[in-house]
């Protein structure tokens, strides 16, 4: 048998032999095989109470070198995610297993059904299986708490309060304006030289004159006119403020018998041989002053120390001021610190007046007339746009989108006509009276899995706009993709739309986005008022931020 097998082999070429050598080695090697990932996901109850959470368990077996995309975000419509906990890795041998927990709950009473999640591994997609979720009532015991009817809705008043923006400008305002009232009119500044001499009673700043006027230069340099000149205006002024006579405009003579007069009527008690002395003085002074004389230096050293004992000696003759004048005297001062209020009153107000002058410049020439009006006397649209805003899911299947404020959900009733086509249908919206600002999503279940008709849809909104009194609609299409790429129709144009509970049209904006696919619709509609900048801005926000799911 041997012997025939060889013989046989033989009759063959050589590469049938090594043909049948190759298959021979290829035989020889055990097979290897990658096996298949496998998938089990469940929840710990099927049964919660509104509020309540479940734990959704997904868990995935396979290689090690596969790579494993969860579900991520609110896939679990119409069951909310409330967290997604971090995914659990065990690696044993050449197998590795992943586990995902996710916690969901739902906030009203019903039978859910919680749809079918995608695993996506190494790019091949694989399901779980959907499950059936109840969620109960809360139980009320009425027997020992007692049930009371729904209460009416009141109407609240807008808030009176100031915007906190405006606040802070008023606040920076008032703050600059302090300091710069204390630096300008409170601040105590120091005193310069003549300021404090200015302050000295009128005695002691004639007896200070005279005591520079005796270490000044003006003997020296023989400048005799200045130093005669100085020296009768130091006693001409003391005279005219201690004294009360009017000095500085009197000539020699002049001044001379008014102080004689004074002297009669008991009014300064001053002898007469200092009055003479004075009256040589200044007659001394005349000479030098428009006679060109030049007194010996001792003469005129004489000369000031006879004034000084003039200015002490008239101190001396000052009668005491009686009750009148004392009386007199208080008015006059009260009326100068009246005075001094006044003018500080006078320079807080014009600061007060040019600092808000100058803010209002400045806010204008950064942000623009219309803005700093709108800032500080409030604008509805502006408010929504600076305000906190709010990213969610609305409906199932979900349409994400971030908004000013959250979506309510609103009262849907299908009119008889499209209760055959639509199985479903959830509705959002948010509603600005102020600022005629409109956002509203819609997310509908069709009977039949089937496209949804955009055309139609468009037909029905636009019959819904003149329905409501809107005249005068303009209307484009075009084609719409969302950050993620998922493609829509956008409808878009303006019109005179109707004020709620009001006869009144204003020129307004409307733009409505339509998703879908077999067997669902979603869409989103915006209106707002023409020419208002910050709806503007509004809208691309929402437009930007908008998400939805392309498969149930």
């Amino acid at each position: 048998m041997r012997n025939s097998v060889l013989f046989t082999i033989k009759k063959y070429s050589p590469h049938l032999l090594r043909s049948i050598a190759i298959c021979l080695f290829l035989a020889s090697i055990p097979g290897f095989s990658q096996s298949l990932p496998t998938i089990k996901s469940g929840v710990d109850t099927t049964e919660i109470k509104i509020g309540e959470q479940i734990n959704f368990k997904v868990t995935v077996e396979t290689d090690t070198i596969s790579h494993v995309v969860f579900p991520d975000g609110q896939t679990f419509s119409p069951l909310e995610t409330v967290e997604a906990l971090k995914t659990d890795t065990v690696r044993k041998k050449d197998r590795l297993t992943l586990q995902k927990i996710y916690a969901l709950t739902q906030f009203d009473s019903g039978t859910y059904t919680l749809p079918s999640q995608m695993i996506e591994i190494n790019g091949k997609h694989f399901f779980t299986d959907s499950l059936v979720i109840n969620v109960a009532n809360v139980a009320v015991d009425t027997t020992t708490q007692k049930m009371y009817d729904i209460k009416p809705i009141i109407k609240v008043e807008k808030s009176s309060s100031i915007p906190w923006v405006l606040i802070l400008w008023i606040l920076g305002i008032l703050l600059v304006l302090g300091a710069l009232l204390y630096w300008f009119v409170f601040r105590k500044k120091p005193l310069s030289d003549e300021e404090k001499v200015a302050l000295l009673p009128p005695f002691d700043r004639a007896i200070l004159g005279l005591k520079q006027l005796e270490n000044s230069k003006y003997l020296i340099q023989d400048d005799y006119k200045s130093y005669y000149s100085e020296l009768t205006d130091i006693v001409r002024s003391y005279l005219e403020e201690d004294v009360h006579v009017t000095a500085l405009e009197s000539t020699t003579d002049q001044l001379i018998d008014k102080l004689e007069l004074m002297k009669d009527a008991g009014k300064l008690k001053l002898d007469h041989e200092t009055i003479q002395q004075f009256k040589k003085v200044l007659q001394t002074s005349d000479l030098v002053k428009f006679a060109k004389s030049k007194p010996e230096t001792s003469i005129a050293e004489e000369d000031r120390k006879s004034v000084e004992q003039i200015v002490i000696k008239t101190k001396e003759a000052i009668p005491e001021p009686t009750e009148e004048e004392l009386l007199q005297q208080e008015e006059y001062q009260e009326e100068i610190r009246h005075k001094n209020y006044r003018k500080k009153v006078m320079l807080t107000s014009i600061a007060a007046v040019l600092l808000l002058l100058l803010s209002g410049i400045a806010a204008v020439s950064y942000y623009g007339f219309d803005y700093a009006k709108d800032t500080v006397f409030g604008h509805p649209t502006k408010e929504l746009l600076e305000g906190d805003w709010v990213q969610s899911d609305y409906g199932y299947p979900p349409v994400s989108i971030q908004t000013p404020k959250v979506l309510l959900r609103q009262a849907v009733k299908l009119p008889p006509e499209s209760q055959a086509a639509i199985k479903e249908m959830q509705a959002f919206a948010y509603r600005s009276a102020t600022g005629l600002f409109t956002v509203a999503t819609t997310s509908i279940l069709l009977s039949q899995p089937e496209e949804p008709d955009y055309e139609k849809s468009s037909e029905q909104i636009l019959r819904s706009f003149e329905a409501q009194g809107a005249k005068n609609i303009t209307t484009k299409q075009e084609e719409f993709t969302t950050p993620t790429g998922v493609k829509g129709v956008k409808l878009y144009g303006s019109g005179k739309f109707a004020v709620p509970e009001s006869d009144e049209l204003v020129t307004g904006n409307y733009v409505v986005l339509f998703f879908g696919g077999k067997g669902f619709q979603q869409n989103l509609i915006i209106s707002w008022l023409a020419d208002d900048t910050y709806a503007d801005k509004i809208v691309d926000r929402i437009l930007y931020s908008v998400e939805v799911k392309t498969t149930l």
